[in-house]
């Protein structure tokens, strides 16, 4: 799925598809009209990666207004996680606004986010990773951001332990390393290891293209692996291992 398909689906705000909930809310006032489901209409299932780019989209913009500011770079940094061409720069700038308004709160997206991926829990880890890059973008995640993201991985039912490992990759910490493999400093070498090329195996980008994902997801987990890299690397050399 290339980027252009993929602002061309929502060019047509999902026309066809079966868009229900918030999300399809969005959708829905971004083509100036809802899209209400009729007994005469055949709809085909809403495709992954258009629920998954609305619904970071919408997260996105109503986590830019936690810290009580929406900052330029916080933008950027959106625009730069989301691929957009210039062609569709004007719609997912009404998109991310349109977000901003909504009477809806984040939770009701984290919800339908989290119904829509129950059986794909990296992809909550990929939204919630991409969150992240957008909260750093002006230099630091700060509390209310933290606190932010921190609730919508709750409601993605990603555990304490996990978003600790997602938010070493993200915020310096003393034993980031350890914290980003998601093990304690006791667990021996051949276990480090045994650890590490599991989470290569399983944060691999070729695994999000196999399942179609549009660009932002592939390149979300391509930096989700650099950092799991980088934990190893400094790891081994802390351990001196081969």
């Amino acid at each position: 799925m290339t980027a252009a398909s993929l602002w061309g689906k929502l060019g047509g705000a999902g026309l066809g598809f079966a868009v229900g909930g918030p999300i399809g809310a969005l959708l829905g006032g971004l083509a100036g009209h809802m899209l209400v489901d009729r007994a005469d209409a055949v709809f085909r299932p809403m495709p992954k990666d258009l629920v998954f780019t609305t619904g970071l989209v919408a997260l996105a913009a109503k986590m830019a207004k936690s810290d009580g500011v929406v900052t330029r770079s916080e933008v950027d940094a959106f625009e730069r996680i989301i691929e957009v061409p210039d062609s569709a720069h004007a719609r997912v700038t009404r998109l991310f606004d349109l977000a901003k308004a909504t009477t809806n709160g984040f939770e009701s997206y984290a919800r339908q986010l989290a119904d829509a991926f129950r059986d794909e829990p990296k992809l909550l880890e990929d939204v919630l990773d991409g969150l992240f890059h957008i909260a750093k973008a002006d230099g630091a995640v700060h509390e209310a951001e933290l606190a932010y993201l921190k609730a919508v991985a709750a409601v993605f039912g990603i555990a304490e332990r996990d978003f600790d490992c997602v938010t070493a990759r993200h915020v310096r910490r003393e034993d980031d390393p350890y914290v980003i493999l998601g093990v304690e400093r006791s667990l021996s070498d051949d276990a480090l290891k045994r650890r590490y090329r599991q989470l290569v195996a399983d944060n691999h980008p070729d695994r999000e293209i196999a399942r179609g994902l549009p660009p932002e997801a592939v390149r979300i987990a391509t930096e989700r692996l650099t950092a799991i890299n980088a934990a190893w690397e400094r790891i081994a050399a802390e351990r001196g291992i081969a």
